[in-house]
């Protein structure tokens, strides 16, 4: 038995499909058109038994614009697994990211968090979902809406790029995204953010006074119910002002057709359940979102703002990647931040998942700590980490990739 783990070539990308096809039980045609060497397989004696692709994307970051490692399409035919070929793969990736030294972050939706963990990945947000009836969304303190609603052709794709960007710009985790929103074949870079589905979407842009300070996207699909048999499916939402967040739900409360709303891609810091009457009616369900795992300590620390001055000392432990291993000192100021290789004592010891959660805000060192995430050698440093640390919103990503 010959194991061999290299990009796909041209005439194994119908094998690729149809291994992604399996792995992921989708009926549909799929066929998905990208550059080769984003991918990366094992081959058992010439035959795919693993795909496994990166996307190159960039993620916002408090103003800051991070590249990052989009790993997707990751599957094994059900004849090899439990024989090591995903770890061997993901091994060889991040060696070759940190050899290449332009993406030092990687990032996926996992279907499995418990799989990915086991390469040093952290879970790094949380993806909350919505199921209401219309008549539930009223506000406790009722608010006139001064603005008005448009639906939107695909002209305005410009102009709702544009909204998202300047919604997002400020954000932790979210991707910067171009024209191309769903899988497109010849796209320089694809971003999974519509999903596919039978129902045209609905585009709608909210302005106040002519400015536009929203919109939404959503399709609606027939259900077997007796009455109000219909059901709407947020795409996408987005308001760049709290009397449009509010103009948006009020739209949707509106829906007399409508016997259902679902959102499953609300952000953990989402406003709605401290805004309604009865939230509890919004029937919340949490999971995991986004992991994540820092290939390069020392380019991907510095990429991102920090909200105050200090002086970090910690150490890593890191099984995939060894030059993360070790005591490193960090330095943030306002203009900008310094890291290298240190032999001070480390305030904090821990893994290199547990430092991934601090960067992205998912938790602080002080819960960290509590949680027995990492070792603390100094109490008297960890609210100046907290400090340090804080991220200005909850970690958070719209798209699926």
């Amino acid at each position: 038995m010959a194991l061999e783990i290299r990009p796909a070539r041209a005439e194994e990308m119908e094998a690729f499909n149809s291994n992604v096809r399996t792995a992921f039980a989708i009926q549909e045609e799929f066929d998905l058109k990208i550059p080769l060497e984003w991918t990366l397989c094992a081959f058992e004696d010439g035959k795919l038994a693993t795909s496994y692709m990166a996307w190159p994307l960039t993620m916002q970051f408090a103003g800051a614009s991070i590249p990052i490692a989009g790993v997707s399409m990751v599957g094994t035919l059900p004849t090899h697994r439990r024989r090591g070929y995903l770890r061997k793969i993901t091994e060889a990736h991040f060696n070759l990211l940190y050899e290449r030294g332009e993406q030092p972050i990687a990032m996926l939706f996992a279907t499995m968090a418990a799989v990915y963990q086991r390469y040093g990945y952290g879970v790094v947000s949380s993806r909350n979902a919505y199921t209401v009836e219309p008549n539930h969304l009223r506000f406790a303190e009722t608010r006139p809406v001064s603005g008005s609603f448009q639906e939107a052709g695909d002209k305005e794709m410009g102009l709702i790029l544009d909204l998202y960007h300047r919604f997002s710009v400020q954000k932790v985790g979210y991707l910067q995204r171009n024209e191309a929103m769903e899988v497109a074949p010849g796209a320089p870079m694809t971003v999974l953010a519509f999903p596919r589905t039978p129902m045209p979407p609905v585009k709608v842009v909210y302005r106040e006074n002519g400015e536009p300070l929203g919109y939404m996207i959503y399709h609606v699909e027939r259900e077997n119910r007796p009455r109000m048999g219909q059901r709407l499916v947020i795409r996408d939402l987005t308001w760049l002002t709290a009397s449009a967040y509010r103009a948006i739900w009020d739209y949707f409360a509106n829906m007399d057709l409508v016997g259902e709303i679902s959102w499953v891609g609300v952000p953990p810091d989402d406003p709605l359940p401290h805004l309604l009457l009865e939230p509890r009616m919004l029937n919340i369900t949490s999971g995991d979102g986004l992991l994540a795992r820092i290939i390069d300590v020392e380019k991907a620390l510095p990429m991102r703002p920090y909200s105050e001055e200090g002086t970090l000392t910690f150490e890593i432990t890191d099984e995939l990647c060894p030059w993360n291993r070790g005591r490193w000192k960090m330095e943030t100021s306002a203009a900008g931040t310094v890291i290298g290789r240190t032999t001070e004592e480390p305030h904090l010891a821990m893994p290199i998942s547990t430092l991934t959660m601090l960067m992205f805000g998912q938790i602080s060192p002080s819960e960290a700590a509590r949680m027995a995430r990492l070792d603390v050698n100094d109490n008297n440093v960890l609210a100046l980490w907290d400090r340090v640390m804080r991220t200005p919103c909850r970690p958070f990503c719209a798209d699926m990739f």
